[in-house]
């Protein structure tokens, strides 16, 4: 625990893959746009800590900067107009100088050009070099809110950038370290060819040598730097073989700082249910793979996808009764995911925080549970001035929320444990105000605290269910470049109208509500993977299992863990032994981690 003045608990994020990049840009932005907007949330209210995902510094220059603590790993193309480095140290010069004699010409390639929102970003922040790129004494990235500008605050011009987004640098509004970007040149981000599409072949990019050892000086300049580190969370895609680098990076930091939290994220982005290809076969092998081995060596781990499933054949991506998305963008789908993401984590990142990483994992983690399932409501839908009871009363039959894992409707509120957050109501509607002598309309109008009326709410739903609760003030901040895709019938706050509005004008925040859940749906889940996997023959798929070795152990090993034997199964727990022997390479896998 610590208080807000005290050491804060510093957390690494790694994001591992490109939909992990699209997710984790609008999350960078979304701590960014909280940061600007710090001053408007009242001193007595309980409040997120930046200190936990974000690093103090100074340029070459002297100059105080404040940039995510991050490691982010993706593939050749990814970043069009961002350089590597960064642009925070200015431009790292290549001495181009050669000692032939003769003549020499030169072919240079123009630079990728930047899209309405950044070109508007640049203007903001104060400064162009001569060659078009960020002047780096004039971004003002101090830790101090007052030196930030406040056109950024309050700016929320209409980009359109559905057109324009190719890939999560196009609107990422944040600066990064020249540490925080590590490029895969092995493999590219687009095109038909050296795909990184296999398990195996991400497992094999770090027994390489050389992106193992950039990868632990990453972390080491990281981690060293920290007074006190309470773990890492891991956002990565599950569709590719960034599911075998994600699996090598949570064995190496389990192995490595034992007793750290790992919270993993499991991504897929919206597929297209057109067919079954080989693409859908690599894509369900990776997902199996992925999720048997980053549970393995995480201290929690959460599926995270708009899609209705994750087998051959997904069902139908979810529906969000106020949020008209386009399924088929990244840049739509990930955005939601973000927003759910900055929500969840809110319990490990307050000033004055009950949970650690490892805390809020250990809740979970009864009788070896490891995967938990998310559900999010994104806006919650309660309207201007509504009490928080009178807004619970309406989901007396259902769940307030969607869920995010490719788990299906969830037909019972029975669950294990459960962490729910919810923020964005003022302190007002917490309580119903009943007028004296007034008949309540249920248990939750007689509460007094708000904090009472969501602790009612979840007790009644889930009896029995180990359940922690959080309730902040504080808004989730939508500015640009999130997209714009709310219902017509959210105000500038994300409250619930009436009726449609004679001119609509864009949402800046919005109410969200979140729950993470130990959940018997997680069974049904992970069983329909099973029974996919199970029909699949996997002989016909050679050139999967081309990159690595005891594959076909490894696909029974995967199988035996998401349906071990009836009499040993509870509603998560797996089996303690497997009926088959296994080599060395997974006889230490925890048979529990399901």
């Amino acid at each position: 625990m610590f208080e807000a003045g005290g050491t804060p608990r510093a957390a690494l994020t790694l994001q591992l893959g490109s939909y992990a990049g699209f997710v984790g840009a609008h999350w960078w932005n979304l701590q960014d746009a909280a940061l600007r907007c710090e001053s408007e949330v009242h001193e007595q209210e309980c409040k997120v800590c930046p200190d936990v995902l974000y690093r103090a510094g100074r340029t070459l220059s002297g100059q105080e900067t404040y940039t995510p603590r991050l490691i982010l790993m993706d593939l050749k193309g990814s970043l069009n107009s961002l350089k590597q480095e960064g642009y925070l140290y200015g431009d790292m010069k290549i001495d181009t100088s050669v000692a032939w004699q003769g003549n020499l010409m030169t072919h240079q390639e123009e630079p990728p050009a930047k899209n309405l929102f950044l070109q508007d970003l640049s203007k903001l922040e104060g400064g162009m070099s001569s060659d078009g790129d960020f002047s780096p004494r004039a971004l003002p990235l101090s830790k101090d809110v007052s030196q930030l500008p406040t056109q950024l605050h309050v700016s929320q011009k209409g980009h359109q950038l559905e057109g324009s987004v190719r890939v999560w640098s196009d609107y990422l509004r944040v600066r990064l370290h020249p540490r925080s970007i590590f490029m895969i040149h092995q493999y590219n981000d687009d095109g038909e060819s050296s795909q990184l599409e296999a398990f195996g072949q991400g497992e094999s990019l770090l027994h390489d040598p050389t992106y193992l050892e950039e990868l632990e000086d990453r972390l080491h300049f990281y981690v060293e730097e920290c007074d006190y580190l309470q773990g890492f969370q891991i956002l990565c895609d599950l569709n590719n073989g960034f599911s075998g680098v994600g699996a090598k990076v949570t064995e190496l930091l389990h192995d490595e700082y034992s007793g750290r939290g790992i919270l993993t994220w499991g991504l897929t982005p919206v597929i297209d249910n057109v067919g079954v290809s080989w693409k859908d076969f690599y894509r369900l092998m990776n997902t199996v793979l992925g999720i048997v081995h980053l549970s393995s060596h995480s201290s929690l781990f959460c599926p995270l996808s708009l899609n209705g499933s994750l087998g051959l054949k997904p069902e139908a991506p979810v529906t969000l009764p106020y949020v008209h998305y386009d399924a088929s963008l990244n840049f739509h789908s990930s955005a939601i995911l973000a927003t759910a993401m900055d929500t969840f984590s809110v319990p490990y990142r307050l000033h004055s925080s009950q949970f650690s990483m490892v805390q809020l994992a250990d809740a979970f983690n009864s009788s070896g549970r490891k995967v938990v399932a998310a559900g999010a409501a994104v806006p919650f839908p309660i309207s201007y001035g509504q009490s928080l009871p009178d807004a619970l009363c309406s989901y007396q039959l259902a769940v307030p929320w969607t869920p995010l894992s490719s788990c299906g409707e969830q037909k019972d509120s029975c669950c294990f444990a459960q962490s729910v957050v919810l923020r964005g109501i003022g302190k007002e509607n917490h309580i119903s105000n009943l007028p004296p002598g007034s008949q309540p309309k249920s248990a939750l109008h007689v509460c007094e605290t708000g904090e009472e009326v969501l602790g009612s709410y979840l007790h009644a739903r889930c009896p029995g269910t180990f359940s922690t609760s959080y309730l902040l003030q504080g808004p989730c901040k939508v500015l640009a470049p999130y997209p714009q895709f709310f219902s017509a019938l959210l105000n500038k706050q994300g409250f619930l109208l009436d009726k449609l509005p004679s001119c609509t004008t864009a949402v800046e925040s919005i109410p969200v509500l979140t729950a993470l859940q130990s959940s018997p749906t997680l069974h049904s889940a992970l069983y329909s993977l099973y029974k996919e996997l199970h029909r699949v023959d996997v002989r016909r798929w050679a050139s999967f299992f081309s990159a690595g070795h005891h594959w076909n152990l490894q696909v029974q090993f995967s199988l035996f863990l998401l349906n071990p034997p009836n009499e040993v199964r509870g509603p998560l727990v797996m089996a303690p032994r497997p009926p088959f022997p296994l080599s060395p390479q997974l006889s230490n896998y925890n048979t529990h981690s399901l």
